[in-house]
């Protein structure tokens, strides 16, 4: 498969990791739009929120239960935003499922 996170998350990539289990990895995106600017990705490939499934939706439900823990330990306190991109419309750029975690500044309340 010649997918970029399934490549990073192989080790075939470099990343900066931020925390990775037996579902998922958690690494810095590399051109950050908040101080802090974490990936989250299912270590099973899921092209988008549209192929999540009874059978893989335990691989996002894992994803949310992490991503309290990291935003705390990242000393996210005042808040903190989680955005996924599902298809073209949405500028989804990697066709793999991921969450983005965004914090540490005050952000616009608009999003589009």
């Amino acid at each position: 498969m010649d997918c970029l996170f399934c490549k990073i998350i192989a080790g075939e990539i470099p990343s900066a990791k931020v925390y990775e289990d037996d579902m998922i990895y958690a690494f810095r995106d590399i051109a950050p739009q908040t101080p802090v600017h974490i990936l989250f990705v299912p270590k099973k490939h899921i092209a988008s929120a549209d192929g999540i499934t009874s059978e893989n939706s335990a691989y996002v439900a894992r994803i949310f239960e992490v991503i309290p823990k990291i935003a705390a330990s990242e000393g996210l306190t005042s808040g903190y935003r989680v955005i996924t991109n599902c298809g073209e419309d949405a500028c989804q750029s990697v066709k793999h499922l991921h969450f983005h975690l965004l914090g540490g500044t005050q952000m616009a309340e608009k999003m589009a």
